[in-house]
């Protein structure tokens, strides 16, 4: 996952809480670059550090002992491990990405395979796009095996068409089925529509384009999945074979 993209949905998600007790230096070092204070955190060797962010930047601060200047960087130890990318993944990375998963979970994409698959994948898809042809047709055999469950939230922006086919699948008898045959027929096979776009199906495509925006993907396919360490992962673009192993598990024979 693009961790530092995930930085930009905090302010709606909940998770960023600048603490009151804030010294002068450093909160007026914060507003003067353009730092945005989450919390304090319990650094080593007894110096006070704030976990901030900076543009799409986690960032911490550092006090030094006379209480008058800060130190902006990374912090590391006698290893040379990075501490500061610790307090990012613990207080921003994963919590954010717990949220971000709920919310996917909470749309209403297209669903394939079973609840019971030991695998969820999410895939913002737009109807001209090969590469998500190409990477539905991957996930085929993983779906079928029961190993993946593949739900496509579909957008429309790569084609002056795109809306109107996504609306045709989501507006048919069988959505599901619908965007099957679509994708088996190579985009020659769709839905009759009937009448105007619905205001219903509308709003769909524009929640799916938001929280597509608010995930920091600009590209199609954009998926998301979660890893054996249950940490969210986005993959923009279509994958390479390492990353369809990791994302689906075992290919099943």
């Amino acid at each position: 996952m693009k961790k530092l993209l995930l930085l930009s949905v905090l302010s709606v998600s909940g998770l960023a809480h600048a603490t009151d007790a804030v010294p002068d230096v450093v909160k007026n070092f914060s507003e003067q670059q353009g730092i945005k204070i989450i919390k304090k955190i319990d650094a080593p060797g007894g110096a006070p550090g704030w976990l901030g962010q900076y543009q799409d930047m986690g960032v911490t601060l550092f006090l030094t002992p006379d209480g008058k200047h800060v130190i902006s960087g990374y912090l590391y130890d006698d290893k040379g491990k990075n501490l500061s990318e610790e307090y990012f993944q613990k207080e921003i990375y994963i919590p954010l990405g717990k949220e971000m998963w709920k919310t996917l979970n909470a749309a209403h994409p297209l669903k394939e395979g079973a609840d019971t698959a030991p695998r969820k994948v999410f895939v913002f898809a737009d109807p001209f796009c090969p590469y998500c042809k190409a990477f539905w047709s991957e996930a085929q055999p993983w779906v079928k095996a029961g190993k993946v469950q593949l739900n496509t939230l579909l957008v429309a922006f790569l084609n002056p068409n795109s809306g109107r086919n996504a609306s045709a699948i989501l507006n048919a008898e069988d959505p599901v089925s619908a965007w099957r045959d679509y994708e088996l027929s190579g985009g020659k096979t769709l839905p009759k529509t009937q009448g105007d776009t619905s205001h219903a199906t509308f709003n769909i495509l524009q929640q799916h384009q938001k929280l597509m925006d608010s995930l920091g993907a600009s590209a199609t396919p954009a998926i998301y999945y979660l890893n054996a360490k249950n940490e969210l992962q986005q993959v923009v673009g279509m994958p390479d074979e390492k990353q369809l192993l990791e994302m689906f598990g075992p290919k099943p024979q």
